[in-house]
């Protein structure tokens, strides 16, 4: 851990730096002079260096694409290795924070420097703002001292990049880790093939969950639409509607053909161990992988990563079951 000298503040969009317009809050630009106003009235202010970038366009994080997640990485990759910043905090919208901090993990893997994303529920500027407690408390972790990798900073919790779920529309202290059970081997060292400097693909990913009248044809429509990798929210700890025999074999067909297909557990405690029922047992011999106990974000932000360096389903398999980030250990 150490100190960030040369930070970029890394703005995309979202509540933190919206205004009122006559359809409602949206984006707007010209944020690096309001936070640059704000601090300089703060006797207390925090003293790290930084410099703002906006990307373009700026989003309402309702509208965020994996397009806008290669965006984001490839404007940190550049401003690591072209512009020579230690530390990158991203200012991003909350409806999809904990989505773009848990592919960001993945899709930074070995990056030698810390990427921290914030945000706020209410507008900079609105009465009884968090935005710039947020603010200032993320930039006061970078002085501090961050560990390399993705986290996320909200109402004065630093959290893990890819385990950190929105449980909350309204409060302030809308994130926070789920207690799930998590075991895994991690990796010694990432692979060439998962390092950040590896080209990314978009990817066609689907997130189903189950329930009671789930039928085959649902899922066989979904799967012959061109979907890559399917993320499927069982029961509890891994089960599903085990006597259909023609959902079974949609499964089955769908995993022969190359699609990847992921089973996580729809309870925010729990995990994903097939032994435990006959229902898990058919699920898994359907061809779907564990998801142990990841959460929906970190699921979904990993098979994207995966599929998208170009992988096979086989070999992607074998790199979800094993820890990357911590997202599963």
């Amino acid at each position: 851990m150490r100190a960030v000298k040369n930070l970029l503040v890394l703005y995309t969009g979202g509540t933190i730096g919206m205004l009122e317009t006559p359809e409602g809050l949206a984006p707007a630009g010209g944020f690096e002079a309001r936070m640059r106003e704000h601090f300089a009235q703060q006797a207390d202010a925090p003293q790290v260096q930084w410099s703002l970038m906006e990307m373009n366009p700026l989003l309402d994080s309702a509208n965020m694409q994996q397009a806008n997640w290669l965006a984001m990485r490839d404007a940190i990759v550049e401003a690591v290795e072209v512009g020579g910043h230690d530390g990158v905090l991203l200012l991003h919208g909350t409806d999809t924070l904990a989505y773009s901090a848990a592919v960001l993990s993945f899709l930074l893997l070995g990056l030698p420097v810390p990427v921290l994303l914030t945000g706020s529920m209410l507008p900079a500027g609105a009465p009884g703002s968090d935005a710039w407690d947020n603010l200032s408390g993320a930039l006061r972790q970078f002085e501090a001292g961050l560990e390399e990798g993705v986290q996320l900073y909200f109402h004065g919790q630093l959290l893990h990049g890819c385990r950190a779920s929105k449980l909350r529309s309204e409060a302030f202290d809308a994130f926070a880790v789920l207690p799930r059970h998590r075991e895994g081997e991690r990796v010694g060292s990432v692979p060439a093939a998962l390092d950040y400097r590896q080209p990314r693909k978009l990817v066609n990913l689907a997130v189903m969950p189950v329930f009671p009248g789930l039928q085959a044809d649902h899922l066989r429509a979904l799967l012959d639409s061109g979907v890559q990798g399917l993320l499927l929210e069982c029961y509890g700890s891994g089960t599903g509607p085990s006597d259909d025999h023609a959902l079974l074999e949609v499964l089955q067909a769908a995993r022969q053909r190359g699609v990847m297909i992921v089973a996580i557990s729809q309870c925010p405690e729990g995990s994903v161990v097939f032994d435990t029922y006959a229902a898990g047992n058919k699920l898994r011999g359907a061809g779907l992988v564990s998801g142990g106990g990841m959460t929906r974000e970190a699921a979904l932000g990993k098979l994207f990563a995966l599929l998208g360096a170009g992988l096979d389903a086989d070999a992607a398999e074998r790199w979800f079951a094993l820890d990357l980030c911590g997202e599963r250990a």
